[in-house]
């Protein structure tokens, strides 16, 4: 008995359709500030950090970039207090990347 009598058994008035629903994917576009993102170097217990701060728009905003950016460089990290922790220093990186999506970035220690 395969999956489908099953399914056929347990809903007998069930009309299956033979269309996919379609899922559409929206593009979120950010919020590109005049002020520049702070990206900093810190050391937390020992541990190198990078904080990326100062950004003006809403944290779904700043949550969605944080995502991304985690992501994209295959680390982890998270989004705190109005500022997105990256574990490990990758200052340069980030900030190639704001860079690329329209922001102006300020490197900020070390």
């Amino acid at each position: 008995m395969d999956l489908q009598e099953q399914l056929k058994k347990l809903f007998p008035n069930h009309e299956p359709t033979s269309e996919k629903e379609a899922v559409e994917i929206k593009n979120h576009e950010l919020f590109i500030q005049s002020t520049p993102i702070i990206c900093k170097y810190e050391k937390r217990k020992g541990k190198a950090t990078t904080i990326i701060e100062a950004y003006e728009g809403s944290d779904e905003d700043f949550k969605i970039l944080a995502k991304e950016i985690k992501t994209k460089l295959s680390v982890g990290g998270t989004f705190k207090d109005g500022a997105i922790i990256i574990q490990g220093d990758y200052r340069d990186k980030i900030m190639k990347l704001l860079q690329d999506k329209g922001f102006k970035t300020k490197r900020v220690g070390g």
